[in-house]
């Protein structure tokens, strides 16, 4: 068994700040199941290693035998958070919210234990209340108190607009722990506000108040940015495996190790045993296909990780292309397909817009051959390998009609 100071070793790997840490080993000897809560507002279909930073916390509490609780956040995911927004998030339906919640589940259990894994979702208790209790919630809070928030401060201090169902926000976020009695809450460093919330809100209503774990903002893969599917440096959970061992092998050594910290499942002292061999004079190569290996085998098993290792040798070792990449069969006009709506069809671009940027930029391949002609149709025949940077690939079979 791993003793509570082994465990709190552990836990507070990679953690931004831990509010309070006393409090955790002192929770952590009693020897019981602590309750560990995390929200995700299902406001996009998707997600990314970004929220995997968390979650992989979250699998940490587990092999160490606490409840973890995954809340959807379908009743805030109306409100919209807040954090880190210069101004209000546009309102999602109902039916979006629910239609984006539905994917999360299989995604998390990527990561989580599905047998150990409670799931929740705040529209439970929080559409039970009534007005005159959303009314006392909100009258023990006060304008300074929120405007301490820095993102309001901003906003405010600027003249931008605040809504007033924003404030509600935090609010719901901390009554969410008392509904939950949650003794420990996670989330990223733009959460602490909240997550502070949660404990005076948690002590109001006779509990005692949760442990407070935050995270970091993962890099996206340029090494700069915080992970982001608008700035198209994210790497999602539902990437295919291919594509996802490339992105991680793409990354800079020194991302690697910050990605190792946030991400793997070693322990500390493993990590610290790679670091140790490449200030040795190991090659960080290994290091960063040991982390590839590791997260592509996480979220798609061992023998697509394998295959994906492969794929991706032979075509920088070799210049080979990858035994196993999506094939699509169309049916042609005499004319052929032009290219850019076969990079389209074949998943490589979202629009004939973006492909013909890609051609543009030099980013296109038709069977090995750069592309420079965006008016170019391809012509029904033979299968052909169409390639988008180092890593996209798709097998296209063009029949005539």
């Amino acid at each position: 068994m791993t003793s509570p100071e082994q465990q709190l070793r552990e836990l507070r790997r990679g953690a931004a700040d831990l509010v309070r840490e006393e409090e955790l080993l002192e929770r952590l000897r009693e020897g019981r199941p602590l309750r560990v809560k995390c929200g995700f507002d299902p406001t996009a279909p998707d997600l990314h290693l970004g929220h995997v930073v968390i979650l992989t916390k979250m699998r940490q509490f587990q092999d160490f035998g606490h409840e973890v609780i995954f809340l959807i956040g379908d009743f805030t995911g109306m409100i919209g958070d807040p954090s880190g927004r210069s101004k209000a998030r546009p309102t999602l339906t109902e039916e979006k919210l629910k239609e984006n919640a539905a994917t999360y589940a299989a995604q998390v259990h990527r990561v989580l234990d599905p047998g150990l894994t409670r799931v929740e979702f705040n529209s439970t208790w929080m559409t039970r209340l009534s007005a005159a209790d959303l009314v006392r919630l909100a009258g023990k809070r006060t304008l300074a108190r929120m405007l301490e928030r820095d993102d309001f401060r901003k906003r405010f201090g600027a003249g931008n607009p605040i809504g007033l169902h924003e404030f509600m926000y935090p609010i719901a976020q901390g009554y969410d722990s008392v509904a939950l009695k949650a003794d420990v809450e996670l989330g990223g460093t733009d959460q602490t506000f909240n997550l502070l919330l949660g404990r005076q809100i948690q002590a109001e209503h006779g509990q005692p108040s949760q442990i407070v774990l935050t995270l970091p903002l993962l890099e996206g893969t340029g090494g700069v940015q915080k992970m982001s599917k608008s700035l198209g440096n994210h790497i999602a959970i539902m990437d295919p495996p291919g594509e996802m061992y490339g992105k991680l092998m793409s990354v800079s050594d020194e991302l690697m190790w910050r990605y190792l910290e946030l991400l793997s499942l070693r322990s500390q002292s493993e990590l610290d045993g790679l670091r140790t061999g490449v200030d040795a004079g190991g090659n960080p190569r290994d290091v960063k296909m040991a982390l590839a290996e590791e997260l592509t085998t996480r979220f798609h098993g061992k023998q697509k990780a394998s295959r994906a290792a492969g794929d991706f040798a032979r075509r920088h070792r070799r210049g080979e292309t990858p035994e196993d990449m999506p094939e699509i069969s169309l049916a042609s006009p005499d004319g052929g397909i032009p290219v850019a709506e076969l990079l389209r069809r074949a998943g490589l671009a979202e629009t004939n817009g973006e492909a013909m940027r890609l051609i543009a930029q030099g980013a296109v391949r038709l069977d090995g051959e750069r592309v420079s002609d965006r008016a170019l149709r391809v012509p029904a025949g033979a299968a052909r390998v169409l390639q988008v940077g180092k890593r996209r690939f798709a097998r296209v079979n063009i029949k005539g009609e």
